[in-house]
């Protein structure tokens, strides 16, 4: 088998079974670890899968641009943010992460709801700022451009000083075992400091980003109180989650 093909079948059974061991990939293929090591970090370094110990996990999708994904999913990402926005009391303080999932979130919200909502993303701001009875913190910090979220010491400090009730959390990727993670640094030391000053924790999270990781691992699965997903996910495929205690709503 040519190295092209040894690097197309093992993505095929990446894209199958959601992840790959190399161990397995080497009895499979015949080939020593070392070479599917290769094959791994050459696959990774193209941005089309997240290396692990012993293996590899699929990448998420969040790594496109902002404008990018706003066109992703729009369906799903709207049948999200409805079941999510219920969750949302009056008088509550809620943290809303960056992210286009979240930014449908504040569509949603009733024009009746008196809450505060604590945002690091302009775009979330600026939707808000016609609402009638919501009061806006905008986080400071250095703009992130790829994903439009404030991020760094500013922004970490001034979330230290918040005790919200919510927090409605962008993931980029979800895995039962590695947890919540994202691409970039700054933005995972951000979304520890949302979840450590929130009572309750709502992940949310399109069919897409559902076991795949990236690089920074943000918290375990178990810092999510509530997994809100599309009403198309499988029972299947939210098995593992279930399994570990979270909550899932997909509200039709």
């Amino acid at each position: 088998m040519l190295t092209a093909e040894r690097r197309q079948f093992i993505l095929e059974i990446l894209r199958r079974d959601k992840k790959v061991l190399s161990t397995e990939l080497s009895a499979v293929l015949k080939v020593s670890e070392d070479t599917i090591r290769r094959d791994l970090r050459e696959l990774a370094e193209a941005g089309l899968l997240q290396r692990v110990h012993g293996g590899a996990l699929l990448t998420s999708p969040a790594t496109a641009s902002y404008a990018d994904r706003q066109k992703q999913a729009p369906k799903e990402k709207e049948a999200i943010a409805i079941a999510a926005a219920k969750l949302v009391c009056p008088g509550q303080v809620v943290i809303l992460d960056g992210g286009t999932t979240t930014l449908q979130v504040t569509r949603h919200l009733p024009k009746d709801l008196p809450a505060t909502v604590v945002t690091n993303s302009p775009p979330i701001a600026i939707a808000l700022a016609e609402h009638p009875h919501i009061e806006v913190v905008m986080l400071g910090g250095k703009l992130y451009k790829k994903a439009l979220v404030n991020v760094g010491t500013v922004t970490i400090e001034s979330l230290r000083m918040i005790r919200a009730d919510l927090c409605m959390l962008g993931v980029c990727s979800l895995h039962p075992e590695v947890g919540i993670s994202v691409p970039n640094l700054d933005e995972a030391h951000v979304k520890r400091a949302m979840i450590a000053g929130s009572a309750e924790v709502v992940g949310l999270v399109t069919a897409e980003k559902l076991d795949t990781a990236a690089p920074y691992v943000v918290e375990s699965i178990h810092a999510l109180t509530y997994l809100v997903t599309a009403p198309t996910v499988s029972n299947q495929m939210l098995a593992a989650y279930k399994s570990l205690g979270l909550t899932i709503i997909r509200d039709e």
